[in-house]
């Protein structure tokens, strides 16, 4: 892609716009070990980026629950660790924007560029008011309306459609590795945020050094 085609930005949420991360990770946490299984740094790195279901599925598996539970059961788990993390995160401000990501925003707002939300989390709405960025996305994709969530390319087509934009000229923020093969899947541009996002197009170190200037350098 050249920095000219670009006309659309589609965002994931956690650890792009806000570290919401470390509410999820309180919060699932809290559901491990209320099911019997140890928290670990590997099982914390292998839910980002992944869905709510898929979540609580992979913290079952992991400590050999995946057949303890029935259906029901686990909807009642997954519901459980959504209220737990609501209550965190309504202790959001605009302060938890994360460095330089609000200046950035400002930016491609300014210059006409369209944005839309894709991230996994079902709260995505509610993130965004405590925020006060809602106003910035012309649209934020509903996880649940999407076929296959991150690794699946389907929620960042979803968002090129959402800014009526071929994929050729939309860019996918991502901090997690599911989230930058979802992108490129998709074939739009993906800018990884982070270590060891190798296969994604552009990369930066962090937030803060993601501005429209710096992506046009490393395209051109």
């Amino acid at each position: 892609m050249k920095f000219e085609d670009l006309k659309g930005f589609a965002f994931d949420l956690d650890g792009v716009i806000a570290d919401t991360a470390r509410f999820h990770t309180q919060a699932w946490h809290q559901l491990a070990d209320k099911v019997g299984t140890t928290w670990t740094p590997e099982l914390q790195e292998s839910l980002k980026g992944v869905g709510r279901m898929d979540s609580l599925e992979l913290i079952l598996k992991a400590g050999g629950h995946e057949n303890d539970y029935t259906q029901a059961e686990k909807e009642a788990l997954a519901a459980e660790k959504n209220d737990n993390y609501l209550r965190l995160v309504e202790t959001l401000t605009p302060a938890d924007v994360l460095p330089g990501m609000q200046a950035f925003l400002d930016d491609i707002r300014a210059k006409g560029y369209q944005m839309v939300l894709a991230s996994a989390s079902k709260n995505a709405p509610k993130v965004l008011k405590y925020l006060k960025l809602s106003d910035y996305f012309d649209g934020i994709v509903n996880p649940a309306s999407v076929k296959h969530g991150k690794p699946a390319p389907d929620i960042y087509i979803a968002a090129a459609e959402m800014m009526n934009l071929p994929v050729a000229n939309v860019a996918g923020l991502e901090d997690a590795q599911a989230g930058v093969q979802a992108i490129n899947d998709a074939g739009e541009l993906s800018i990884g945020i982070g270590a060891g996002l190798d296969d994604a197009d552009i990369r930066f170190d962090a937030t803060k050094d993601v501005t429209l200037e710096a992506i046009k350098a490393q395209l051109d």
